[in-house]
Parts: structure tokens; sequence; C-alpha cells
């Protein structure tokens, strides 16, 4: 672990600086913060220096430059941590570029066809020895951890239904805004009766209650590797559905209203509107909460009997926005302590358990709810 070099793509950014903070904890490793704001990445190297263990650098790194390549060559970290979304409209330049230099890969994508598609560059990795992961965040990474985890107790799975509804006042990125925004109204992939069907992103609203510290939150489709994963590598018999929400009423409603307006080929180009959309969320931001949660509801059988479970896990204190960071690091961490029997390029699916995740529960500050019927 001598000398190894961790370079975080957007490292000063919504989920990048909650990677840094975790792994600037360890001792022997240079954490190199990158992104193309040099001030900013000074700016937090600056603000953890005092009590990391890590040695620390800020870089200036463009993903979209010409000199990427060859910059990262040069640098020739031991891994790259790729925070720097939105991943919708990426393709995937910084994984094959991290083939080309020798280098073990982690991203948080949340887009199914980005994430699906990574195992396009698995014989490529394989050949280096590599690790390339896609999709460790909340989703596929820990929701299918939670999913490995209660499948025994079951003898076949009729429907799974997940769902996010972060608190209003967390802290949230123009990249996570502008992933929503790019597909808001249009076709995402889907899963019911068994089948594929097309749904439609930010549609089919509905208000569940989580129960625990946030009640009741509205819900809407959000397109997730889970939808195109989960109905073969569960053998789903029924459905697969993903939602989210925003805490505002109103706030959802206009998203809900945009999405109309997407899927009637009024207005198409949403998300080149992320800024201003990002600005007026910040204006929002002083109400609602910091509390929000991540449920997972599994129904099906135990032999001939019906069951169902619940997990849920609930964030307060505004502590939500490390959640999706959690995959990433507890990867990292087993990369740069253990190295890996595993190679290629896949999604973020059976790679760490549930029991992995646990010790974050409590340093976080989090609180889990289980509930079983049958």
């Amino acid at each position: 672990m001598i000398n190894r070099k961790i370079l975080i793509l957007g490292g000063y950014g919504n989920f990048g600086k909650r990677i840094a903070e975790d792994l600037s904890s360890i001792q022997g490793i240079t954490l190199l913060i990158a992104g193309r704001n040099i001030n900013k990445a000074q700016t937090l190297v600056n603000k953890l220096t005092p009590t990391a263990n890590a040695q620390l650098t800020a870089l200036a790194i463009d993903i979209n430059s010409e000199s990427f390549r060859q910059d990262l060559k040069s640098l020739s970290p031991f891994l790259v941590i790729h925070t720097g979304g939105p991943f919708q409209n990426q393709d995937h330049r910084v994984p094959k570029a991290c083939i080309e230099a020798d280098t073990h890969y982690i991203d948080l994508a949340d887009d199914s066809k980005f994430v699906c598609d990574i195992q396009h560059l698995n014989q490529e990795a394989k050949a280096k020895n590599l690790l390339i992961i896609s999709g460790a965040s909340s989703v596929p990474g820990l929701s299918s951890a939670v999913l490995d985890y209660y499948q025994p107790q079951f003898s076949s799975i009729q429907d799974i239904e997940i769902a996010i509804a972060p608190g209003n006042k967390a802290e949230r990125g123009a990249a996570t805004i502008g992933g929503i925004l790019s597909y808001i109204g249009k076709p995402i992939p889907g899963f019911k009766n068994g089948k594929q069907f097309p749904s439609y992103g930010w549609m089919n609203i509905q208000k569940v209650n989580f129960g625990g510290i946030i009640g009741k939150r509205w819900l809407a489709n959000v397109d997730v590797p889970d939808l195109s994963i989960y109905p073969t590598r569960y053998n789903v018999k029924g459905s697969v559905s993903f939602q989210a929400g925003l805490e505002l009423t109103v706030l959802h409603l206009t998203m809900n209203i945009m999405a109309w307006l997407t899927k009637l080929r009024l207005f198409q180009a949403w998300n080149k509107l992320t800024k201003p959309i990002y600005f007026i969320s910040k204006i929002f931001s002083v109400f609602g909460t910091n509390k929000g949660a991540m449920r997972i509801s599994i129904n099906g059988e135990d032999g001939r009997t019906t069951k169902k479970i619940i997990w849920t896990l609930f964030a307060d204190n505004g502590v939500g926005p490390y959640i999706p960071t959690v995959s990433a690091i507890i990867m990292a961490r087993k990369l740069i302590f253990q190295g890996t029997n595993i190679t290629g390029a896949m999604p973020c699916l059976g790679l760490y358990e549930l029991a992995d995740f646990s010790p974050y529960i409590e340093s976080l500050g989090l609180t889990t709810q289980e509930s079983c019927d049958g």
C-alpha cells in the first residue's frame, strides 16, 4: 500500500468531498482531489489536511479534455473514483482510460445504460487484472446488498419495490438534478406482470407512508439500473419498481407537470435548464426538513406461505447525502487494504455484504427498521 495514489474525479463535489473526507483518514496513501476548478480542490485539501492521515493534493483535471488519457497515465493512480455526474450523458471514456492506464476504477453512476453497459469492458479489464465497478452508490450497490441479504428467506420473489425520499434541506448537487432532468417525462425501463414495459420518468406519482421520522412522502418514477438488472437477478415473477420524491409538495408536483409537458412533446430539453432549476431548489432549501429515508420492500413466498419484508433506512441531521457514497468507500477500502481476487468490469452487485455497510449506520447516526409479514 506504500505510496498508492487514489484519484477522486469531482473530488470537491457533493459526493466526492464526502468520499475524500473518509479516505483521508487512511495512512500510507496519497489522495488526489481533482476537478476542473483547482481553487475548489485546494480549498477542500486545506480543510481536510489538519486531521488527515493521507497525503492530500489538489489537481485540475477535465475528463472531457483531449489530454485526459495521457494525464491519467502520467499520474498512474492505483484507483480512480469517478463522482463527476450526471452520468446520463456520459460515455465510458473514463473507465476506458483507466484500463489503458492500468488503474482500478469505481464510479457512483445511477444511469441504467451507463451501469449496465460497463460489462462491455469486461474482457479488457480482465486482461489487465483490473476491477472496474459501476454503480457503487445507493443503487445498485446498497440496494442489491439488502436484497442479497434477504433473498434466502424467500423461495420465490413476486415483487420488489424500492423508494428513496431525501429531505429538502439535505445538500444536493447540480449533477443530481441534471441527471433527473435528462429523463423526466421520457421512457425508462419498467417491469410489471413478469414482463418488460416502458415507464416514464417522474410520473405515476403517489404518496407513501415511510413511517418513522419522515412519515408520508410523494414519490414518482426514476431511472436506475435496478429496473434493468433485478428482474433477472432475483427471478422476479411480478414487478420491480423504483421511485423517488421531493419532500415539498409544490416542487414534486411541479416536476410531474414538467414530465407531462415532455411526454406530450411540448418541451423536451429540461436538462438544459439545470443551472436555473438548481438555483431555484437552493432558494427552497430553507423549507422542509433534513430527514430522509430509503425503503426496500420484498414480496414473495417462503415455501407455500406468502411473505413480505420491508427494510427502511432513516437519515436525520442532514446525513442523507453520505449514503450514496458508502458503497464506493467500502469498495475503495477493500481494494486498498485487501486487493482483489475478482477482475473484470461489472455493476456493483454482490461485491460487498450488508454487514460491510453496518459500521456506517452507527458512524453516520443512521437508523434501520425491519418489518416482516408472513
